[in-house]
Parts: C-alpha cells; structure tokens; sequence
C-alpha cells in the first residue's frame, strides 16, 4: 500500500476519509452521538485537532483514499481554541462536564518535551484489515525516527491498541470520566535510525 504526504488538493478528501473512519469510534460517537450532528462537526473538529499538518507537510494518504494521518511535529499543536468552542458548541449538556474533566486528564499526560503527535488516524470502514493503517504508521514514524525523538497518541478505540503497540506505543494510563469511554493515552519511545 502505497502512502504519500498529502498535497493542497488532497485536504478535503483527508478530513472526508477521517470522518469517515471515525463513524464508529466509541469517543467521537460519545461526544456527537446524534448522526446529524456528528457529520456536521466532525471535519471542523479534524481540521482544529490535525489540520496544521497540512501545512507542515505531516499528513499523510493511502492509495485509493483508503486511510489517512494527521501528524504534528515537534513545536506544533492543535488548535486549541477552535476545539474549545467545537465541544461547546456541538456536544450535549449532560456530557460537557465530564468532556472537560476528560481534556484537563490528556493535558496532564501529553508530553512536554519535543514529540511527535498523531492526532488522527483512520482507514475507510470498507477498507480495514488489509495494511492501511500499518502503511499509514510506517511512513509517518520514519520522520519520528529520524528525529530520534518520542510519539505520543491517544487512542479512542480499543480495537487500535494493538496496531499502536506493534510499532512501540505503550499505553501510560486510562481516561475516563462519567458516561465516557476509555480513552488511551500512549507513548512510544525515542528510536534513532542512523542512515
């Protein structure tokens, strides 16, 4: 499966396959449960997660529009004013106390010092188990290897874990709060790769 950094024409067709990819996840079905509401909120909520790696040249496509991934580099975050107001906006009141408690516990475990950061990652529902996700994972974490610096994740399906772990994330906690589902927090070591 072949994986390329997206190009400026490729943008909307990345935060489609995500939304996409994302239809069943327990964390963002928790969050926008209504169908309506999650395909109305969604790409906006990819862009503010993810959305700088298209200027950094950190996103990254299959063939076909299979899968797609949104890396941050080091110094690079996500728009944390925009998801903010997406949460606000767009979730239901009875979970916008426990989303808060939610995001204080990802602020206690993302790194503070230089990282990589993968925010989304996803594969067309009619396309998984076949590699995409791994392709997705390798082309990205030459660039985390060639830095020889750490990763970090949060993963928001159990189902995930395991892809996660073969390429070295370690799950560091759980987070939880009321209704929520677990999310995952997890960390993979600095490798250096000498050329």
């Amino acid at each position: 499966m072949a994986v390329r950094a997206v190009l400026n024409n490729d943008q909307t067709s990345v935060i489609d396959i995500l939304t996409l990819a994302f239809t069943a996840d327990p964390m963002a079905r928790w969050s926008f449960s209504d169908p309506v509401n999650y395909l109305a909120t969604f790409p906006s909520l990819a862009k503010a997660f993810g959305g700088r790696a298209f200027e950094k040249g950190t996103a990254y496509i299959a063939d076909g529009h299979a899968g797609a991934a949104l890396w941050l580099p080091p110094g690079v975050s996500s728009d944390e004013e925009s998801l903010k107001e997406i949460f606000e906006k767009a979730t239901s009141e009875d979970i916008k106390e426990d989303m808060q408690a939610i995001f204080e516990q990802m602020e206690k475990f993302h790194p503070s010092q230089p990282h990589w950061y993968l925010p989304m990652i996803g594969v067309d529902p009619v396309c998984r188990g076949i590699g995409i996700g791994s392709a997705l994972m390798t082309e990205a974490l030459k660039a985390v290897d060639r830095d020889g610096l750490i990763a970090y994740l949060e993963s928001s399906n159990p189902k995930n874990v395991p892809l996660y772990q073969r390429y070295g994330f370690e799950v560091i906690a759980e987070i939880q709060s009321g209704s929520s589902p677990i999310l995952r927090p997890m960390l993979r070591k600095a490798r250096r790769v000498h050329l």
